[in-house]
């Protein structure tokens, strides 16, 4: 009897993860209309419902296989939540092909563009904009505030992976096969085949693996 139930739990809980991509899926596909222009490639999917949030004149671009993870149920690393995506007015965000995203935060107000094959870890953050003015008497006043807002577009290349609990800020270009370490605040241009780490972070070292397997 005991065998049997593990047996029934163990499908029902397929079930329901199964249930669940599905759900996560068609929700961000129905999301996506408040876009004026999308563009989602083949082979797209949403484990959990992702939080999407478009203006109608934003513009998005996404690859074939896409992968997000929202949330405990497909993200065990902790600090979990679902993946958040904001398209401001007139902002542009384009993902590439390959590309697996775990309960992170992107957030669009100019332009972000992320390559192919990457990999973003859970509670990631990227950012194309301080949010804020950086004098604090714009930021008394709402208008002003927002017109004194900086904002720099942000570029990821390809084959990149940002470590968990990462923060990529307004400006930075991540160059290709770059490796982010965990917990890491990126100010900086970071060079393709780069390991960069710390708050600041700071280059470590050249990702010497990366540099053989291209010779």
């Amino acid at each position: 009897m005991a065998k049997l139930m593990n047996v029934l739990f163990v499908f029902f809980g397929e079930f329901k993860n199964k249930l669940l991509v599905e759900i996560g899926t068609l929700f961000f596909k129905i999301d996506l209309h408040s876009s004026d222009t999308f563009l989602l490639g083949k082979k797209f999917s949403s484990n959990g419902v992702t939080f999407l949030r478009l203006k109608k004149s934003s513009r998005i671009q996404i690859g074939d296989h896409l992968k997000l993870n929202n949330g405990e149920m497909f993200n065990s690393i902790g600090r979990q939540s679902r993946c958040i995506i904001t398209v401001r007015q007139g902002a542009e965000l384009i993902i590439g092909n390959n590309v697996g995203i775990s309960s992170s935060a992107i957030f669009c107000s100019k332009r972000i563009v992320i390559g192919n094959n990457v990999k973003i870890g859970g509670n990631v953050c990227i950012y194309d904009t301080d949010f804020h003015a950086l004098d604090y008497l714009s930021r008394r006043s709402r208008p002003q505030d927002i017109l004194e807002t900086l904002s720099k577009e942000v570029h990821i290349g390809n084959d990149v992976f940002i470590g968990a609990h990462s923060t990529i800020l307004k400006g930075v270009t991540v160059g290709d096969r770059a490796i982010i370490g965990a917990c890491s605040v990126i100010t900086k241009n970071v060079l393709q085949d780069e390991i960069w780490a710390g708050n600041p972070a700071k280059c470590i070292r050249r990702n010497s693996l990366q540099n053989a397997s291209l010779q």
